[in-house]
């Protein structure tokens, strides 16, 4: 699979602060993105720096095959779309007028395909309502049909379901998904809401202190994360030679720790492991979620 986006070796400085240090991310073609990171790891910062807002100290990128140095990266620009930080609107122009100044800010010959974008975002029938009496959700909404201005087929949304309501949010992930899916727009997600961002992601990319720190896709990380019981034994090497034999999935995790994915029953196993020398001082289920696999890359607080 091509990518959408390609950055080697991206790094930000600020005099003495290093907003991102030696970046390397890929964003395949037909994705759904999510860019996890804690505030203040360097999101934004990179966010900003694709959609051309601030230059790199260091290192380069590619949009759709083009390179940040290259004369077509502004025409190319056009095939993406971006919501960084808050929607861009114009709060006393109504949604179709708002539509139809960013049709002239791009140069686009008519205004054909108004009316579709703003349907496929909710928001057909607003009639003369101006933005600056909107909701929040509907706000957010406008600022990702403006994105959807020229028909991109990258679209970059900066916290897209940040101070929503339940409702709000599931409106949100149900059309960004429909992009996806029906439009195939590819979409890089920036969010700390991370049990919502679960919902919606096919690849991800952590970051922590301007670092990409993993980059996996989402059965990758339901690997990761799936259901197990993790064991504290005497021996794992011991213990591995009882799980063998017995056919069960597991992973060593240290001397004395393994998690076993396999259903078992705890006393025939304690009866098997003793055959080969192996004592269970205990047992837990083990289930991490994304919010959990991300604190054990990056240690700390929780995200946002």
């Amino acid at each position: 699979m091509d990518n959408v986006i390609k950055v080697n070796g991206v790094t930000k400085r600020y005099r003495n602060f290093t907003a991102l240090n030696n970046v390397c991310m890929s964003i395949p073609r037909g994705s759904i993105y999510g860019f996890v990171g804690k505030n203040g790891a360097g999101k934004t910062t990179l966010i900003r720096i694709i959609c051309g807002l601030q230059r790199p100290t260091e290192g380069d990128y590619e949009i759709l095959g083009i390179s940040n140095e290259s004369k077509d990266i502004l025409r190319i620009r056009r095939k993406m779309g971006a919501i960084v930080e808050s929607p861009a609107v114009y709060p006393d122009l109504t949604a179709v007028d708002n539509m139809k100044q960013q049709y002239l800010n791009l140069g686009l010959p008519s205004y054909e395909g108004i009316d579709d974008i703003l349907k496929l975002v909710g928001l057909e029938n607003t009639g003369r309502k101006k933005a600056r009496n909107f909701s929040l959700g509907m706000r957010q909404r406008l600022g990702i049909a403006i994105a959807l201005c020229g028909h991109p087929d990258f679209l970059i949304l900066d916290e897209p379901i940040n101070g929503l309501d339940p409702q709000g949010i599931i409106e949100m992930r149900e059309m960004i998904l429909k992009l996806n899916r029906e439009k195939g727009v590819t979409i890089l997600i920036s969010s700390h809401i991370l049990d919502e961002l679960s919902k919606l992601a096919t690849h991800y990319g952590f970051i922590d202190q301007g670092r990409i720190v993993k980059e996996m896709t989402a059965k990758e990380l339901e690997e990761a994360c799936r259901k197990s019981t993790r064991l504290k034994v005497n021996d794992s090497k011991l213990l591995s030679i009882t799980l063998e034999r017995l056919g069960y999935n597991y992973t060593v995790i240290d001397d004395n720790t393994a998690d076993v994915f396999t259903s078992f029953n705890f006393s025939e196993l304690a009866i098997e492991c003793s055959k080969d020398g192996c004592n269970i001082a205990s047992a837990e289920e083990h289930d991490e979620d994304l919010e959990g696999f991300f604190m054990s890359l990056v240690g700390g607080e929780k995200v946002g």
